[in-house]
């Protein structure tokens, strides 16, 4: 597209026509027609999933009985605050190991990585 500057200073180009007739004549009501309903803003929005935290093996290990009766003599939320404690002096002991040995970061993301399997699989994270 050749553009060129006119001797009133406006800038020109090689483009004729006007939106006022491409947009506001006959042509606009083929193309709104020819757009799928989904797509026009201004309706609904869409329907979007929560991702879910969900642990796979749910109700299953050894200790998944004992937990769900903890939890439900407890009540919910205290029972993730004493959970989220339990995890976090875990994480730490596991930190604390990591430094007597000599481990890196990545080895130590490893094990708390391991342990949260671990847990999982024994049921603690029913």
């Amino acid at each position: 597209m050749a553009t060129s500057l006119s001797a009133t200073g406006c800038v020109g180009s090689s483009f004729y026509g006007s939106w006022g007739t491409s947009i506001v004549g006959e042509d606009y009501t083929v193309l709104a027609k020819s757009v799928p309903s989904q797509v026009r803003l201004g309706r609904r929005k869409p329907v979007r999933l929560q991702p879910m935290m969900k642990n796979v093996n749910e109700g299953k290990g050894i200790f998944a009985p004992l937990v769900v009766i903890t939890r439900n003599i407890v009540g919910k939320k205290r029972f993730n605050q004493l959970r989220g404690k339990a995890i976090a002096l875990h994480s730490q002991v596991i930190t604390e190991f990591c430094k007597s040995i000599g481990a890196d970061g990545k080895q130590r993301q490893g094990l708390i990585r391991l342990a949260k399997k671990n847990g999982e699989w024994l049921g603690f994270l029913a």
